[in-house]
């Protein structure tokens, strides 16, 4: 009898118990790279967040180009638009897909108890880029596709119908460019995407930027009160908190669209978001879909210097990993490996590919023409910055929380910025004091 799991769903993460049973379903076997592509068979279902891949044929067209090597694998796509929402409610039963993207809210600790480990992370490491985001005891869960840099994808065209050429140095600037936008032309200054929410976890990614610290996440582990003025995320949400207060957002943050938003920044009526770096092939193709001009789509960096160089922190994108219930596991493996280092998805659409040496790619241009810095985010200290969070239930990785600050800055919740930050600081430390740190 397989083991049954319950998931307890917090805002922050997914809390995990075991109802009985040790379980006797190959749990913890390794989903190893298939040696003949002849001998595996079977069909897989591959979940993933990229509906419009699914409408437009694209992941047919790279299933077509896998079957040529594993003809006896079979391979179905499952789109879900609410991806984070509905994986979560998915995994509490055991047929969440035999690959999928490992969700944000899932805690690194919780790993082994729903995805078959890979492979040991020495070997894994010496062949792909981000494998310390999902290494447990030893053993890689999950394999990144692409890395992302982290920046605002803009309109260059709107900026400059603004007069403005140069990319702001500090957060005043930028709100002080927004403004200046939002003044001689009739876009949005900046899109929220509040209603999808899953946008808003992106700002978290922009811990390292303004101090150009690549232990600023990890620092979290011994910050008693991370919201406190000169901090990372008091400044990156600070940023956001003032241009939703100034309204220099949608109107209605409750109405936003995901999908809708790219045609926005294409044609002009949004001049810019904070998105990873994968954003900007979709946008440019947004754009040219329109019939506008694609190289009006940008990308610049967080509005912070150091030692008057900006900063921008590489992080893995969605990580596929193999359902710890597949019966199909080397089929599965062998879709990761091949979509990851075959398939030229990660060149097609601009992105970084997270195969160790592959160069940046040309989306990240002006990156490299401005000696922009790329920095990784130290994962020494994730199991405890997670474990404080979650015990504080603030999800620094969800979207709930940055949903309120809008919401409060918007005037639709009670308090003000120091208010809520002051709020925040309390649970951190209250939860960090609890659990010893």
């Amino acid at each position: 009898m397989r083991r049954k799991w319950v998931l307890l769903v917090a805002a922050t993460t997914v809390a995990v118990t075991a109802c009985s049973g040790q379980g006797g379903d190959g749990r913890g076997e390794i989903a190893a790279p298939p040696s003949d592509p002849a001998k595996v068979s079977g069909e897989i279902t591959v979940l993933t967040n990229r509906t419009d891949q699914i409408s437009d044929g694209t992941l047919e067209k790279y299933a077509a180009e896998f079957r040529k090597v594993y003809p006896g694998v079979k391979v179905k796509f499952e789109g879900l638009t609410d991806y984070e929402g509905e994986t979560k409610i998915r995994m509490n039963t055991e047929n969440y897909g035999d690959v999928l993207l490992i969700p944000n809210s899932l805690s690194l600790e919780q790993y082994p108890t729903f995805f078959a480990p890979l492979g040991k992370a020495g070997e894994l490491s010496a062949k792909f880029d981000y494998t310390d985001h999902a290494t447990v005891d030893g053993k890689v869960y999950g394999l990144a596709n692409i890395g992302v840099a982290n920046g605002f994808v803009y309109n260059k065209a709107v900026w400059a119908k603004a007069g403005i050429t140069d990319w702001p140095a500090t957060p005043e600037e930028f709100v002080a460019d927004l403004e200046t936008i939002k003044a001689r032309t009739g876009a949005v200054p900046y899109y929220t995407n509040y209603k999808d929410g899953w946008p808003l976890t992106n700002w978290t990614n922009a811990i390292g930027s303004p101090e150009c610290d690549p232990g600023a996440y990890d620092a979290l582990a011994k910050t008693g009160k991370p919201w406190t003025e000169g901090s990372d995320l008091y400044t990156i949400d600070k940023l956001l908190y003032t241009i939703v207060d100034k309204k220099l957002a949608e109107p209605d943050p409750t109405t936003t669209n995901w999908e809708d938003s790219k045609a926005r920044i294409g044609t002009g009526k949004v001049a810019s978001m904070w998105l990873g770096s994968w954003a900007i092939s979709q946008m440019r193709a947004a754009a040219e879909a329109a019939g506008e001009d694609p190289d009006d789509i940008g990308f610049m960096p967080f509005p912070a210097q150091k030692g008057g160089k900006f900063c921008s922190v590489l992080r893995p994108d969605y990580q596929y990993a193999v359902n710890v219930h597949s019966d199909k596991k080397a089929a599965a493996r062998a879709w990761i490996d091949w979509y990851i280092t075959k398939s030229g998805q990660a060149a097609a659409e601009g992105s970084i590919s997270s195969v160790k040496g592959a160069p940046l790619p040309d989306t990240l241009k002006a990156f490299s023409d401005n000696d922009v810095t790329t920095i990784p985010q130290h994962q020494k200290n994730r199991a405890e910055v997670n474990e404080i969070d979650k015990a504080s239930e603030i999800g620094i990785t969800a979207q709930d929380y940055r949903q309120k600050l809008v919401d409060i800055a918007r005037g639709a919740a009670d308090g003000d910025m120091d208010s809520y930050f002051d709020e925040l600081n309390g649970k951190w430390s209250e939860a960090q004091q609890t659990l010893g740190g």
